[in-house]
């Protein structure tokens, strides 16, 4: 089994030990629990964790600059993506596959050249906002009758042009809709889950479900506990397949992909700003390398070899090779 996670947090935890003087941290920390969890590759996004969020353009510079000097360590085994080519590459090299993704783009201010920039050092995904509001758009903590600005619909149509991944997580409902009718592109939401069985507005209600679906896009499974169950006792990975098999029912397996989530590395000074339990973990799924416990509560839940191959990777390929090309 191949598997593409189309969300990981690890360059955070990447740029925190670069500056305390470590180096070598995809190596030393990460890439064996991948490769454990058969995760060949997948999005690690610039994600600009509190309590940084004073000076987010100056986090993201951070953030490049321990990107650049990590992969310095890990060239022979870490290849930095841009096309769907560069996967290909990547598995015939026998190398782990990052596309550099922006968690967010508080960073920009106004300016939307600055997404030139970003584009150019490596970027091939983009939301518009965090849980928060900025210039762009409006996070689910934020406004809920506050959507896109005409400075986001800007945005949208600027990463349309560029070839980007679109991202609606993290989106309130407003801005939501008001993405899907800015873009012209397939949209994800690259780790969410279904509203309809877990009540929180970081999920998707049915109706939103059937919109991405409506674009060609897709939805990653999120493990984060919060959001596969509100009660403790269930927050376990069979829920979590439950959210595969109501997404599924919905609008087909062509539209579901795994955004795992995974924050087992995070200190409680990050997570503290949207977690309210002792863990983050969903049972069963407490990092990447257990990841095949969601694989086999899917062949459990009935879905096929096949169906399960494009939920591991084959939806999120389609997607790249659509819109990155």
């Amino acid at each position: 089994m191949n598997i593409f996670d189309g969300h990981s947090d690890i360059w955070t935890d990447v740029t925190i030990k670069n500056l305390n003087g470590e180096n070598d941290i995809l190596r030393k920390y990460h890439l064996n629990k991948l490769k454990e969890g058969h995760i060949t590759g997948g999005i690690f996004v610039i994600w600009i964790d509190p309590p940084n969020t004073d000076d987010p353009y100056k986090r993201t510079i951070q953030i490049f600059n321990s990107i650049r000097n990590e992969i310095e360590y890990c060239k022979d085994s870490v290849l930095l993506a841009k096309s769907y080519s560069d996967i290909e590459k990547a598995l015939n090299e026998n190398k782990f596959y990052i596309f550099i993704g922006l968690e967010g783009l508080s960073s920009i201010g106004e300016n939307l050249e600055i997404i030139d920039y970003y584009y150019d050092f490596g970027a091939r995904h983009a939301s518009l906002t965090w849980n928060e509001e900025n210039a762009l758009a409006t996070g689910v903590k934020g406004n809920p009758h506050r959507g896109l600005s005409e400075l986001g619909k800007r945005a949208v149509k600027k990463i349309n042009d560029k070839n980007m991944l679109l991202d609606v997580s993290h989106l309130n409902d407003k801005s939501f809709w008001d993405v899907i009718e800015a873009t012209d592109k397939p949209v994800i939401a690259s780790h969410s889950n279904s509203r309809e069985l877990c009540d929180n507005p970081r999920n998707l209600t049915d109706r939103q479900l059937k919109a991405i679906a409506m674009t060609n896009g897709l939805v990653g499974l999120n493990s984060f506990n919060e959001f596969v169950h509100k009660d403790i006792d269930k927050q376990n990975v069979k829920m979590l397949a439950k959210h595969a098999v109501h997404m599924a029912d919905l609008v087909g397996v062509d539209h579901i992909g795994l955004g795992m989530d995974y924050l087992e590395f995070l200190d409680n000074s990050s997570t503290n700003s949207f977690s309210s339990q002792e863990t983050s973990y969903t049972i069963g799924l407490e990092d990447a390398s257990k990841t095949c416990n969601l694989i086999r509560e899917l062949e459990n839940e009935g879905f096929s070899n096949n169906e399960i191959e494009k939920i591991g990777h084959g939806n999120f390929y389609r997607v790249i090779k659509d819109v990155i090309k």
